[in-house]
């Protein structure tokens, strides 16, 4: 049996606007909650220079902000937010194993809101270069590029946003898209007024083959346009071409996955291991917004107390053994 000092009602694998609105129910419930955090507390949402679809903010807010205003809510409640990474979640029937940077630790429920990161081009160069030249933040690595030329891989509404605010730095920007923009109507209208000012360059058709340089800085983007080479001459890359799930620590574990990588649920947002449960974008069929992973993060919640209550209910110890 585990000590219980080591022991916890809840811990909660990420620390994304999904895992801090479920540790805002959970701790108002007086649920012990850790929440554990590998990278950025506030999750990709953190690094997002603007957010306008959040409800509730007429003008918008930036991503540092709202994810600053749920860290202290989730704290002010009373949730222990470490950083830290759990590597992998063992089902020991009432209680779930986890092995942290912090050791082990035992938990009576868990839920998995690790998100998700951005897409790599996999193309040569990328790897070489990354963080002397190519990024995948634009608020992050932006301001490094003050009077520079720079490239931004993409055609969503993350590549067109980003792009949008990398010209509070760059002196012009050209865009390589793979097919066509598929950006929103509102954030397409910008990039119109931005490409009529002459500040963008949005190329079609572009696929990128190789990051090169010289004397180990970045100097261009080597690609394929109509079956041809072409050179986008450039101080930087940013890529903005999608997002994986977080789902790494969970490859060797019984957690069920879908054919892309995320974690598959019932209609409770529960695993196929009871006390496991999902919420936010890692999971398999989220819609990548904030709103609505903030949404499942409060369903998760109440589904999890659900589940305590009944394990209460059916007098069984975190051992497993009915009394």
């Amino acid at each position: 049996m585990a000590d219980q000092k080591e022991m916890h009602d809840l811990v909660i694998v990420g620390a994304g606007p999904s895992a801090l609105a479920a540790a805002v129910y959970t701790t108002r419930e007086d649920l012990d909650t850790l929440l554990f955090e590998k990278g950025v507390i506030g999750g990709l949402a953190a690094i997002t220079d603007w957010i306008d679809n959040y409800p509730g903010f007429i003008k918008g807010i930036s991503g540092l902000d709202l994810a600053a205003q749920l860290q202290g809510q989730a704290e002010r409640f009373g949730a222990d937010i470490r950083l830290g990474e759990v590597s992998s979640i063992v089902d020991e029937g009432t209680v779930k194993r986890l092995e942290t940077t912090e050791g082990t630790l035992w938990a009576k429920a868990v839920l998995i809101a690790t998100g998700s990161d951005y897409k790599k081009l996999g193309i040569p160069g990328e790897k070489e270069f990354y963080g002397r030249g190519v990024h995948y933040c634009a608020t992050c690595d932006g301001a490094f590029y003050r009077d520079k030329k720079l490239v931004v891989v993409g055609g969503g509404n993350s590549a067109v946003q980003e792009a949008l605010f990398l010209l509070r730095f760059a002196t012009h920007i050209d865009i390589l898209v793979r097919s066509e923009v598929k950006a929103s109507e509102v954030l397409q209208h910008e990039l119109d007024k931005q490409v009529q000012a002459g500040k963008i360059t949005v190329h079609l058709g572009v696929i990128p083959n190789e990051i090169a340089g010289e004397d180990k800085k970045l100097t261009k983007v080597v690609a394929t346009k109509d079956g041809k080479t072409v050179e986008y001459p450039t101080d930087g890359v940013f890529v903005f071409i999608g997002l994986f799930p977080n789902t790494a620590f969970l490859k060797n574990s019984e957690v069920r996955l879908d054919e892309l990588g995320f974690v598959l649920t019932d209609k409770n947002l529960q695993t196929n291991l009871p006390g496991v449960f999902c919420s936010g974008d890692v999971r398999s069929g989220a819609t990548m917004q904030i709103a609505s992973a903030v949404g499942e993060g409060a369903t998760a919640a109440l589904k999890i107390r659900e589940f305590l209550e009944m394990q209460e209910r059916n007098h069984i110890t975190p051992a497993g053994e009915l009394v």
